[in-house]
């Protein structure tokens, strides 16, 4: 696809990206803002847009993840913060997630589970848990990125039915 012809889409598009936009953001001049924020980051991004992919759905993804990525940040700056709590000597054992001293027998538990997996479920599964994105795992491993997710779907399913007594 030529720019040319890129570029015409995307403004033939403007009017649902607008009606998308209101729906996300409930807010006129935020809808707009995110409008534009999408139309720029498609019109940066077009060099991996490819032809056979769904150009609305490819467009409307952007538009999706910028709303998140906004989002996420606003919740952040807002986030309040207690001045007043000694940061330094928080009572962590109580906060910790452990309910009792063998409680870090279940995280051996947990640990052992995860290496049980077969290998084609683990090392998808734990790129993940250390905080890749699929498309990340993907490049990675060098497999299709529905692989990735379907193998970590997967290993999720198997270490459920693994660790059912520790729900």
């Amino acid at each position: 696809m030529t720019a040319l012809q890129f570029q015409t889409k995307l403004v033939n598009m403007q009017e649902y990206m607008l009606n998308i936009a209101l729906f996300l953001t409930a807010n006129k001049e935020d809808a707009y803002d995110l409008l534009q924020d999408t139309t720029l980051k498609a019109l940066s991004n077009r060099d991996k847009y490819v032809d056979n992919v769904n150009f609305k759905g490819w467009v409307t993804t952007i538009m999706r993840n910028i709303f998140i990525n906004n989002y996420h940040k606003t919740v952040r700056t807002y986030t309040v913060i207690d001045q007043g709590a000694d940061l330094y000597n928080l009572d962590t054992i109580n906060h910790s997630g452990f309910s009792a001293p063998d409680s870090s027998c279940d995280i051996n538990e947990i640990s052992k589970a995860i290496e049980n997996l077969p290998e084609d479920l683990k090392n998808p599964f734990s790129l993940f848990v250390s905080g890749f994105q699929y498309i990340e795992i993907s490049e990675k491993l060098n497999i299709p990125l529905g692989t990735v997710k379907s193998r970590i779907f997967f290993a999720r399913q198997t270490l459920q039915t693994t660790l059912k007594d520790f729900r």
